[in-house]
């Protein structure tokens, strides 16, 4: 899958099969659901579930607690706006 491909994904109302965990917390969160996106990365320890983790908080508006998995996950995907990041999270996560 390739980050078009995800994005055309979005139409849909369920994710498509086979996504990785971090990239379908991103399919929920762009579909409005932050709790769903939010416990599908809560317990890996990936830095890749990490990065999407901290971005999730950073959205919620928690920035002590988005600061606490930049650290852990690294600062390569953090962006000045959260669309930035989440795009960047993306293409990081499909390529």
């Amino acid at each position: 899958m390739n980050s078009h491909a995800f994005m055309e994904s979005l139409k849909m109302i369920m994710p498509p099969p086979g996504l990785t965990p971090p990239l379908e917390a991103l399919w929920w969160d762009a579909k409005g659901d932050w709790p769903r996106a939010h416990v599908l990365v809560d317990a890996l320890e990936t830095k890749e579930a990490m990065a999407v983790h901290a971005y999730l908080h950073r959205k919620q508006g928690d920035q002590s607690n988005a600061d606490y998995w930049y650290r852990r996950a690294g600062e390569q995907y953090r962006r000045t706006s959260l669309a930035e990041e989440w795009n960047a999270l993306v293409a990081g996560l499909v390529g």
